[in-house]
């Protein structure tokens, strides 16, 4: 049996990378292997001289950046934020926000190495911003391509508040 594990990118500044993942998207170190920087979701970052030696031949096996041949995605309640906060730090856009043929909201942009990043709002978010502009369960289903049962469970995720348990 084969089991998926993990997806890795390679990076020539590893503080830097780590930098950008963990502070301006949020994500949490879950290990910390010197060369190789393993986030939670499971993603890693290794650092391109180290990884380069593991391949071999650079002319043979050449790691090279901008490929735009594949992208990390992260989904977020806070679109508008997540932007924000991607501006002031001068990230390299792709294209700022703007909403997909299906209706979900995205911004793509490259991280420090040239890697193609997407950010999306949530798609129980975007139905639940589709219902609160007057759309039926049915319109939602024919823009997003969703089944019923996710966009009825999408909006009653977000019409019912979350409960804070005290202690």
């Amino acid at each position: 049996m084969l089991k998926f594990v993990s997806s890795l990118i390679v990076v020539d500044e590893l503080a830097a990378s780590r930098y950008f993942y963990e502070h301006l998207l949020g994500q949490k170190v879950k290990f910390d292997f010197g060369e190789n920087v393993t986030f939670e979701g499971d993603f890693a970052i290794h650092l391109k001289a180290h990884f380069q030696s593991l391949l071999g031949d650079a002319t043979r096996y050449p790691v090279t950046n901008k490929a735009h041949n594949g992208e990390l995605y992260f989904e977020t309640d806070e679109m508008d934020l997540i932007a924000e906060r991607l501006r002031a730090a001068n990230v390299e856009f792709i294209h700022a926000i703007q909403e997909q043929p299906w209706g979900q909201r995205v911004l793509r942009l490259y991280d420090p190495d040239g890697h193609v990043v997407e950010v999306g709002e949530r798609l129980e978010a975007m139905a639940w911003r589709f219902f609160q502009q007057g759309w039926s369960v049915e319109r939602i289903m024919d823009k997003s391509g969703m089944p019923r049962e996710f966009v009825e469970r999408a909006i009653q995720e977000y019409a019912v508040p979350a409960r804070v348990s005290g202690g």
